[in-house]
């Protein structure tokens, strides 16, 4: 299938959770799937929402993370990845991620790439996630919630990536968020007027760190769509 990208609407909107569910359940289809974080800030040598990835999916730390395969970038401070980079006197470079992606993609059937806060958010200088998205013509996934302010920035980013010819293959209701019964269910309303041809994935609350994690049935159907027997 090659590479997905999981964008969001904002940061702490539930990629990292999706992205690791996801790979579970195209994991539990039989494909050779790993997940990937293009740039990590506010970490010391490795990336925590790589942890979270493994743990969800049941796997142990890989070889392709230890060699920092699957997150090309880590930096300390915890801010936009430019003024991260631009801490620790570097600059981000497309072409190491795309280097890192293509190892991946000549093992594994599926990659999935968490991006990075939303799609506005600058790799350096005036280059963003939607200008890397656009320019490699990724599908995307995108995460949103019911939380306010969640309609403002679910519709200004599906529309950002329509205008860019950017194919989005669902969006993501993150339930992990909670607000009231009604605001989440005309939330969801909202997106599905808007967008009715784009399926909506509720993403319900679970435990990362338990043994046995139960895929949403929506999910599940939805990973069929990339499911094949995998590679010999």
């Amino acid at each position: 299938m090659g590479i997905i990208f999981i964008t969001g609407i904002d940061t702490g909107i539930g990629k990292t959770y999706v992205t690791g569910l996801l790979g579970r359940a195209l994991q539990e289809q039989g494909m050779r799937v790993i997940t990937s974080k293009i740039v990590q800030t506010g970490a010391r040598g490795f990336s925590p929402d790589l942890r979270l990835h493994r743990a969800i999916m049941g796997q142990e730390w890989t070889k392709w993370d230890e060699d920092g395969i699957t997150c090309p970038y880590c930096f300390r401070f915890p801010g936009s990845p430019h003024l991260a980079a631009d801490r620790e006197n570097q600059r981000i470079n497309p072409e190491v991620i795309d280097a890192a992606m293509a190892k991946l993609s000549r093992s594994f059937d599926v990659v999935l790439m968490e991006g990075v806060g939303g799609i506005n958010v600058p790799l350096y200088a005036q280059y963003t996630i939607l200008n890397f998205i656009s320019e490699r013509k990724y599908p995307c996934l995108v995460v949103s919630s019911s939380r306010l302010g969640s309609i403002n920035h679910t519709l200004l980013t599906l529309e950002a990536l329509h205008a860019r010819r950017i194919a989005v293959n669902a969006l993501f209701y993150n339930r992990f968020i909670s607000t009231t019964p009604v605001m989440a269910k005309d939330t969801r309303q909202v997106f599905e007027r808007f967008f009715p041809r784009l399926p909506v994935i509720d993403i319900p609350k679970f435990d990362p760190q338990a043994r046995e994690i139960k895929i949403p049935p929506e999910l599940r159907d939805f990973s069929r769509r990339f499911s094949r027997k995998p590679k010999a």
